[in-house]
């Protein structure tokens, strides 16, 4: 211990005096706790040990509600864990140590593989571009003391390091990551993670009649658009996906002829986040060797402003048939992902699981706490809450009753888009969705209103999130039974 240049200690919310002795430097530790009150608001404290490092330590009393530590991944247990590492890793300490005191094993396995998660978040940098050099992060040791047995921390690794990379993706730059440097990105990771990838560019998906898709692209200064598909298949099988992963992956989005105002449309680089959160899952499955076969599409494309943008009014012809009316531009994502749904449904898979920054709407209805999620199977609303909860990626199902239908009803063609008010767009956008999605296949859709924020959320700081990484992990590896169950009720 002391080779440590910080380290955490947690307790419980009332820990006994005579038992502060067990802990470096206990009697200074005691004298701390009790400055600050034995029902402090403050959690977290901090002081340094008197040896030859100075140790760092910081101690954190735990969230009185017990349920925060018996439930790996619950919200609570979570941001507590990326409060202790924020203020443990200020120094930017190169190893840092965890220990548990007055915890159950079962207990502090999950205190462990949340500081572990917190850690990865914490640590991880984020793309910058500045011409002066930075301090950069030293490579981070974490030493756990005291626990009584081993911790299996595979699966947390895999989510933080798909985490990171869904993060990393999102908060690229628009002229760093444009159609052209994703698909080459995508192609790298297919050679690293043995995926076969195939990408239909716009000629393709011409012959494919994806009509959706095309119109949002038709705007687009150049040619580089497309759709990717691409596979992970254990043991070389080529069985039909058990899961498929859709994201959207709007790389800028302008509005189109719609145009967003400034501030609406500063950050629509993050408009990608979809396929970032898709791609990121597939490679957590992948690291965790999952038996069965996946499949991943990314709708990749820029919804630009210019002489051959589409435009309200303009009817258009999905790839399964379905005519659309354009009502508003700046409705782009449930264009591109209409086609992308189409395509994923024809190889049969047995869940589609699709993620989008889709609807202002839905931020409004939930805050960037919670994400919105809807699904052609009411049986599986329950689960969703609870896996949201176990995850501590907490999402909220919203209402798909057939009467939505009634407000998109178009005069001249198959759909409307969009509503011309606006209201509700969350809903009728996932009520739109589904119109690409055979009755037989069940599906689930991510609004991901949680997917950036300007405060913490869980482990992870303020910024890109990550967020639907974990959640869907947890969905079909920790959920497997329940979900098939509820997949195969009756549809909606």
């Amino acid at each position: 211990m002391g080779s440590l240049e910080q380290l955490i200690i947690v307790t419980p919310a009332k820990w006994p005096d005579k038992d502060w002795n067990q802990l470096p430097d206990g009697k200074h530790l005691k004298a701390l706790v009790h400055r600050a009150g034995r029902e402090p608001k403050r959690q977290i404290l901090q002081s340094r040990l008197s040896n030859r490092l100075a140790t760092g330590i910081t101690l954190g009393r735990l969230p009185k509600a017990t349920e925060a530590i018996r439930i790996p991944g619950f919200y609570p247990l979570l941001r507590f864990a990326g409060e202790l590492v924020a203020a443990a890793l200020q120094d930017n300490p190169h190893k840092l140590g965890l220990t548990a005191l007055g915890l159950s094993p079962h207990e502090s396995a999950n205190l462990v593989r949340a500081v572990v998660l917190a850690a990865a978040a914490h640590r991880f940098r984020l793309p910058k571009y500045q011409s002066s050099k930075t301090e950069r992060s030293r490579t981070l040791t974490l030493k756990v003391f005291g626990l009584g047995k081993h911790v299996n921390v595979r699966r947390s690794l895999a989510e933080a390091e798909a985490t990171n990379l869904a993060r990393w993706l999102t908060a690229q730059p628009p002229n760093r990551l444009n159609a052209r440097t994703y698909r080459k990105a995508l192609e790298q990771m297919s050679t690293d993670n043995d995926w076969s990838m195939r990408f239909l560019n716009e000629k393709q998906l011409h012959r494919l009649k994806a009509g959706a898709f095309l119109a949002v692209a038709q705007g687009n200064p150049g040619a580089g658009a497309g759709i990717a598909h691409i596979r992970y298949r254990p043991g070389k099988t080529r069985e039909c996906p058990t899961l498929a992963l859709v994201g959207k992956g709007i790389i800028f989005d302008t509005g189109g002829t719609n145009l967003k105002p400034f501030k609406a449309m500063l950050d629509m680089h993050h408009d990608m986040a979809g396929s970032a959160v898709a791609v990121s899952t597939l490679l957590a499955l992948t690291r965790l060797q999952v038996p069965f076969a996946v499949d991943c599409w990314l709708a990749i494309t820029e919804n630009r402003l210019s002489g051959g943008a589409y435009k309200s009014r303009d009817i258009v012809t999905a790839s399964n048939g379905t005519t659309i009316e354009v009502i508003h531009t700046d409705a782009e994502g449930r264009m591109a992902l209409a086609d992308t749904l189409v395509l994923a449904a024809r190889e049969h898979p047995e869940l589609i699981l699709d993620y989008a920054t889709l609807t202002g709407s839905c931020v409004q209805a939930l805050t960037e706490r919670y994400s919105g999620v809807f699904s052609n199977r009411d049986a599986l609303n329950q689960l969703l809450i609870d896996v949201g909860r176990e995850s501590g990626e907490r999402v909220w199902p919203f209402p798909m009753d057939k009467d939505f239908d009634d407000d998109l009803k178009s005069s001249v063609a198959d759909i409307l888009q969009c509503t011309l008010d606006g209201s509700g767009d969350h809903i009728h956008a996932a009520r739109f969705l589904q119109k690409f999605v055979p009755d037989n296949v069940p599906w689930i859709h991510m609004d991901l209103s949680a997917s950036s924020g300007k405060s913490a959320l869980a482990q992870i700081p303020s910024g890109t999130t990550g967020f639907g990484v974990r959640f869907s992990l947890s969905l079909v590896l920790d959920h497997g039974e329940a979900l098939k169950k509820a997949a195969n009720a009756i549809t909606n």
